[in-house]
């Protein structure tokens, strides 16, 4: 790390020739992991140095966020460590804040200590993306995402702490708003999440002789006419025919226009109170390549050619620069006009053809264009639940459907101990029932610590004890002296004070 460190401010000239040529990635997540790894295989430690910088010290895999929301898979299952899964691979933990392509240099930021800049000879962008979200009253303050294994945890233990308060809370109102549960945004995120959390929520809720299932609401709102666009509108029509016969109302065409401390307002006029909003609206572009000298499209997306080099608008190669996955525009070859999508399957099949042609490139070969035709798509809608679609035409609900999404992902985890613990884990689950404990205070976990170390109010002073009796038998005037009427020294000093507060 010493010889890629460099001391701010950020050098003005390119690196210095190296033995080694030195490929830093970006992002540490399916397009960083898989790259990485491919690379490593495809090139050894004499052909070039790799470098992978990620704020987090893993991947997260998201198609198993929303199980792990709902318990069925452990949510350490749903990362693979970076440090385990890329053997032969520094590992840098980090945030990228700056890019500066011309010099070949990158700022990273630690989350402690000073930021310092790194060099390298081929640049990788997998930075992915994050949430995106609008300008709606409350929603910063009252909602929670579902982008990382983080937030999932926190749905979920959200979800759950609001059933034991319910439980022991007798007011009806107080108890409606506690058991509402909104999620925004009908793709595949929100679907997913809304249809795991729901049945979790069913099967908790068994529990408690205080509640009834009907005591449960939850609401998904999404701004299209259909939800799960990503497969046809026959198997998105049987989601939404699904959800509703599970109870859960489903607003199609309508937008959240506020949520101010929980009180959720629709666009079509419809209100009501809730204490969980989870936001599965979209994503965007890693807001980080603004202060790139990249090219950018007007997504905020770095433009690339179909053989995922970076290029500027009129097509032009930008030199040892490479992007794939959420945060790049990549053309879809089986669709003119259009780009890849962003997600999980694309994500990881560029990456892994990034790697090729990068290894192709230092070996004085051509690089190959990325086309991937879409197989199909998988969608779990609860415990043995779900809707999949394979090559356009085949069509699978329920059951079947729900075994080809676990099998299809738990064969893309990376590392074989990651997909034996999630199956072990799919097991124990068929065998016994899935824990449903809240967890809540694993999210500020020094709150009781604290309350334990504030030191206790004084007590307030006792009153004074009332004063010995004394004689009222008349004194006579000659003994009676002004109330001023001291010692000499007291007077002076009285005179002196009062002298001073007059100047």
């Amino acid at each position: 790390m010493s010889e890629s460190t460099v001391t701010t401010p950020a050098p003005t000239s390119g690196p210095k020739p190296r033995k080694v040529p030195r490929i830093v990635i970006l992002g540490g997540g399916s397009v960083g992991l898989y790259s990485a790894r491919r690379l490593r295989r495809r090139l050894g430690n004499r052909e070039a140095a790799i470098v992978v910088v990620d704020p987090r010290p893993y991947m997260t895999y998201a198609p198993f966020l929303p199980e792990a929301a709902a318990g069925s898979i452990d949510a350490r299952y749903v990362v693979a460590p970076h440090r385990r899964a890329l053997k032969g691979i520094d590992a840098l933990q980090g945030k990228v804040t700056e890019i500066r392509h011309a010099d070949r240099t990158v700022q990273i930021t630690p989350e402690e200590g000073e930021p310092y800049w790194i060099t390298y000879d081929h640049l990788i962008v997998g930075l992915g993306s994050v949430a995106r979200t609008l300008p709606i009253p409350g929603l910063a303050e009252q909602a929670i995402g579902f982008k990382n294994v983080e937030e999932a945890i926190a749905v979920r233990n959200h979800v759950l702490g609001r059933i034991d308060r319910a439980s022991s809370t007798w007011d009806p109102e107080l108890r409606r708003r506690m058991l509402t549960f909104t999620f925004v945004g009908g793709g595949f995120a929100g679907v997913e999440a809304i249809a795991e959390v729901e049945d979790m929520a069913r099967d908790a809720i068994k529990q408690y002789p205080s509640l009834a299932p009907s005591d449960l609401r939850f609401v998904l709102v999404e701004g299209s006419r259909r939800i799960l666009p990503e497969v046809s509108e026959e198997l998105g029509g049987y989601t939404l025919e699904q959800l509703r016969k599970r109870g859960i109302e489903v607003y199609l065409s309508t937008f959240l226009n506020s949520c101010v401390d929980g009180h959720v307002v629709l666009s079509d006029k419809t209100e009501f109170d809730s204490e969980t909003i989870v936001w599965t609206a979209g994503v965007k572009a890693n807001p980080v390549l603004q202060n790139s000298d990249l090219p950018l499209d007007k997504m905020g997306r770095v433009i690339t050619l179909a053989t995922l080099q970076i290029a500027d608008a009129e097509g032009n190669v930008v030199p040892d620069a490479y992007a794939a996955g959420d945060c790049a525009a990549v053309p879809d070859l089986y669709n003119p006009g259009s780009f890849c999508p962003p997600n999980a399957q694309h994500a990881i099949r560029e990456g892994a053809h990034l790697a090729d042609n990068l290894a192709r490139v230092l070996r004085s070969a051509e690089p190959t264009p990325y086309k991937h035709k879409n197989i199909g798509a998988v969608a779990s809608l609860g415990m043995y639940k779900g809707v999949a679609q394979f090559l356009g035409k085949i069509k699978v609900r329920g059951f079947p459907a729900w075994v080809l999404h676990r099998s299809y992902h738990v064969m893309a985890m990376p590392t074989l101990n990651r997909k034996v613990a999630i199956m072990a884990g799919w097991t124990s689950s068929l065998l016994w029932r899935r824990e449903t404990v809240a967890l809540g205070s694993i999210h500020d976990p020094r709150a009781e610590f604290r309350a334990a170390s504030v030191p206790p109010k004084p007590k307030a002073e006792a009153p004074a004890a009332p004063a010995k009796a004394e004689d009222h038998s008349p004194v006579p005037s000659s003994e009676v002296k002004p109330s001023g009427a001291n010692r000499a020294d007291d007077t002076s000093a009285a005179d002196s004070a009062s002298a001073k507060a007059t100047a």
